[in-house]
């Protein structure tokens, strides 16, 4: 069951399972909460698991103004604010992770852990399949024709506010700002960075943000694409409930070059 959240006065939906330490769930872009509905109940039987709509998709409005990764930043620090939660576990998908990445900049406080899953953090770090879905016309159009349905169910919106928030989208992912690896050197908190081996980032990519982050760990899982968490939820689970538990697990044997 869901509740709206007056989060700095953009009204988000969120649905809230669970007790213990609070974990955030940030949806992918053109997506909803409901995308991660193979990891609630397993993060739930450990954690309070928050899971918002980001404003313009599934169940929150629209709100006047571009769509920004650093805006839907704000939002979410606003919806932390607003939950009385003075830090969490944010675990993002896609652009979810580009949303979390770029709080745990702004507000490192906030953020105890940080997952990213299928997140390439500058362009040249996406596949080139990747590039040609979030830029070209036929790439767009695939992503209009998934994205529709869900939204057309949800949205408060209304089926024909479609085409205004996917041009948003659109000229959002045609012009996000790079995250260079070395402007997360200082982020404070452990690090997991998550991938199919088939996915949209660089496997280099990735290796090269593990590399610049001091208590970063990388998992490529094998025979995953882009929706890893749904054809491999029982591994996914697995390894994020692994990395959000105190003590980690000592290593034995490092003798690799992450973190040399």
């Amino acid at each position: 069951m869901g509740e709206y959240i007056d989060a700095g006065g953009v009204r988000t939906y969120c649905e809230v399972t669970g007790e213990g330490d609070a974990v955030v769930l940030i949806h992918g872009g053109a997506t909803t909460g409901e995308s991660w509905a193979a990891q609630v109940p397993a993060l739930a039987a450990r954690y309070q698991v928050f899971v918002p709509d980001r404003r313009g998709h599934g169940r929150s409005p629209d709100v006047d103004g571009p769509a920004t990764m650093d805006g839907y930043a704000a939002d979410l620090v606003e919806f932390m604010t607003a939950l009385r939660l003075d830090s969490a576990h944010v675990i993002g998908w896609s652009d979810g992770g580009k949303v979390a990445v770029r709080m745990a900049l702004s507000r490192p406080d906030l953020v105890r852990k940080l997952v990213m899953i299928g997140t390439e953090l500058t362009r040249a770090g996406g596949t080139p399949a990747n590039d040609r879905l979030m830029t070209t016309p036929e790439g767009l159009e695939q992503l209009s024709a998934i994205a529709r349905s869900d939204y057309e169910r949800l949205s408060p919106d209304g089926p024909e506010h479609f085409g205004v928030v996917f041009a948003k989208w659109t000229r959002m992912w045609t012009s996000i700002p790079d995250i260079e690896p070395s402007e997360l050197a200082h982020l404070p908190m452990p690090v997991l960075l998550m991938q199919g081996d088939d996915d949209c980032v660089r496997i280099e990519h990735n290796t090269a943000v593990a590399r610049a982050i001091p208590d970063a760990q990388l998992a490529v899982i094998p025979g995953g694409s882009h929706a890893v968490p749904l054809e491999k939820p029982d591994l996914v689970n697995d390894l994020l409930l692994d990395f959000l538990t105190d003590p980690q697990t000592p290593k034995f044997m490092p003798l690799g070059d992450l973190n040399s």
